[in-house]
């Protein structure tokens, strides 16, 4: 073999070696988280029965409101903003579900203490991404917290089957429901996580992260339909990036987004993730390029 020819061959070779180093890496970090949470958090499959709970006020709530209007049964012959009775109950069981996907508890205030205390400094000198490894370990989190949780969801689901009077979606609705909350799930993390990044500027984004909090529960959905808002505010709020953590999701599995618009609403809940990646990316670049840090 001609000495050219190794050389040409050796890049490749190294390339793929640190490809097959680097997957190892992430395999490793999510395999580790994936055990310390399973070891420690059996307390998933109760926390997630607790949370259910205010579904039973949120029931006899819209009930009582549905009765005002002429529909005491629950049959759905009145509806409000497009919701009959039992659609809107089961509305807040699949927001449950995408809160659980998109909801990233500690992620961005955990970023600015590590930052604040100087523990940044470790990701510096050591072969890890931060986001990397923050990512992973959240995947952990969200896998550990579903494989425990799957039996109270299933449970609550079951007992609260026939609010689903239009069954199940067709296949490709389905697809896009399940697409909806993976990239909930990301939207979620870069998002807080690019709050977190601005530690690097502020010491102390408690404050941001509750306006964050506080605008986040009302414009996801969480808390009621956004067909519920007036035109105008309703036409403002579609453009934001909320509605994708809780409203999209439980919209896609219960029809109420065209499937002409569907196609669509995909995209542009695909180009809202890719913007918060590469804000959460630049900020941490430029974070680390400012970044100062004293001591053993």
């Amino acid at each position: 073999m001609s000495s050219a020819s190794t050389t040409q061959e050796f890049p490749a070779a190294s390339h793929r070696s640190g490809i097959a180093w680097r997957l190892s890496l992430w395999w490793m970090i999510l395999r580790t988280s994936l055990e310390e949470r399973l070891v420690y958090r059996g307390d998933f499959a109760l926390g997630t029965l607790m949370r259910f709970l205010p579904i039973i006020t949120q029931i006899f709530l819209w009930y009582a409101v549905f009765d005002s209007i002429g529909d005491p049964e629950g049959d759905d012959a009145a509806s409000i903003a497009g919701f009959g009775f039992r659609e809107i109950v089961a509305y807040y069981l699949l927001t449950m579900i995408a809160r659980a996907f998109s909801s990233m508890p500690g992620l961005a205030s955990g970023i600015a203490r590590q930052i604040r205390e100087g523990e940044i400094k470790r990701y510096l000198i050591q072969p890890i991404d931060l986001i990397a490894f923050l990512l992973l370990n959240r995947i952990a989190h969200k896998l550990a917290y579903y494989a425990i949780a799957i039996a109270p969801f299933a449970l609550v689901f079951y007992l609260c089957r026939h609010y689903f009077v239009a069954g199940w979606p067709p296949a490709h609705v389905m697809a896009a429901f399940i697409a909806s909350l993976v990239m909930g799930f990301l939207i979620g993390f870069f998002l807080e996580a690019a709050i977190g990044m601005i530690g690097f500027w502020f010491l102390e984004v408690s404050s941001l992260l509750f306006v964050y909090m506080l605008f986040s529960f009302f414009l996801s959905g969480h808390m009621f339909p956004l067909t519920m808002l007036p035109d105008g505010i309703e036409g403002f709020v579609n453009f934001l990036p909320f509605k994708y953590l809780a409203y999209f999701p439980a919209a896609v599995f219960l029809g109420k987004i065209p499937e002409e618009d569907l196609p669509m609403e995909m995209a542009i809940e695909a180009l809202w993730l890719v913007f918060f990646i590469v804000v959460c990316r630049v900020a941490y670049a430029r974070g680390v390029n400012r970044y100062s840090g004293f001591g053993g």
